[in-house]
C-alpha cells in the first residue's frame, strides 16, 4: 500500500470530536480565544511541555481532485503543548507565527478532553466560535456570490 493511500481507518466519537474543536481552536482569532480564557474560572494552572515555537510545514496538494500529490510550498506554523496540573495534555498547531494563539489552542486541548467539564466548556466555548466561524464564511461567501458573473454561449443558426 502506498504511503498516501485515500485508505482512512474509522475514527470513534471522541477523536472525531477532537479534530474538531482543535480545527476551530486553530481558525479562531487570538482575541476570541483570548476573551474565553479570561472568562475560565478558576484560571488553569499549567505548565509547557514544549514551548511555543515557530516552524515551517510542507504543504502537500493534488492535481486535479485525484491526481498525484506534490509539494506545494512550505508555510510557516506554531506549535506549542501543555500539561495541565491534573496530568491532562494538550497541543496546539496553528498557521503562522503567533505563539499566544498556539499556546491558548494546546490548554483549550487539554481543558476540553476532561470528561466532566469538557462537554460544558465545548458548549460555553466551541460551539459559539465555530457558529461565528460559519457565519463569516457564509458572508464571504455571499460577498463572492454578489460578484460572480454567469457566461453562456449563444450558437448561430438556431431559431
Amino acid at each position: 500500500m502506498k504511503p498516501d493511500s485515500d485508505m482512512k481507518a474509522p475514527m470513534d466519537r471522541q477523536t472525531r470530536a477532537r479534530k474538531e474543536w482543535m480545527g476551530v481552536l486553530a481558525r479562531t482569532g487570538t482575541e476570541s480565544l483570548e476573551a474565553a480564557y479570561a472568562r475560565l474560572d478558576p484560571e488553569p494552572r499549567y505548565e509547557h511541555l514544549r514551548p511555543p515555537e515557530v516552524g515551517m510545514a510542507m504543504v502537500r496538494a493534488r492535481a486535479e481532485a485525484r491526481g498525484e500529490r506534490f509539494n506545494l510550498g512550505e508555510m510557516t506554523m506554531c506549535r506549542c503543548s501543555v500539561r495541565l496540573a491534573d496530568g491532562s495534555v494538550g497541543h496546539g498547531f496553528v498557521a503562522g507565527r503567533d505563539a499566544r494563539h498556539a499556546e491558548l489552542a494546546a490548554l483549550f486541548d487539554a481543558l476540553l478532553q476532561d470528561p466532566e467539564s469538557g462537554p460544558a466548556l465545548r458548549r460555553a466555548v466551541i460551539d459559539p466560535l465555530s457558529a461565528a466561524l460559519d457565519k463569516g464564511r457564509r458572508e464571504r461567501a455571499a460577498k463572492t456570490a454578489a460578484t460572480r458573473v454567469n457566461f453562456f454561449t449563444m450558437v448561430r443558426g438556431q431559431d
